[in-house]
């Protein structure tokens, strides 16, 4: 029986890592990394290492996705303003 659950936990784990590779869109890959850090969370909680799978919990499936969400919403905010400037121009009119 802990052999069956124990090779669920890992084709879940496939099947979530592959999840990920395969995204495109960096919001939707982030949400996809969310769900592949809480499936290993239950993987190393089956292999009886609880310690490892809490911390994975905390780590993987919630504090690195939010901070890919923060990046990829600052990058995006970034790049809107980005029209304002003229190509190639910094500083002052007449300078370099």
């Amino acid at each position: 029986m802990a052999e069956a659950v124990i090779v669920v936990a890992l084709l879940l784990v496939a099947a979530s890592a592959t999840a990920a590779v395969a995204v495109r869109d960096p919001v939707r890959q982030s949400l996809v990394l969310a769900v592949l850090g809480v499936v290993l969370a239950v993987l190393f909680t089956v292999l009886q290492a609880p310690d490892v799978g809490l911390s994975q919990l905390a780590v993987g499936s919630a504090l690195t996705p939010l901070l890919l969400l923060l990046t990829v919403r600052k990058v995006r905010r970034r790049g809107q303003r980005a029209p304002d400037r003229p190509a190639g121009r910094r500083g002052r009119e007449g300078g370099p």
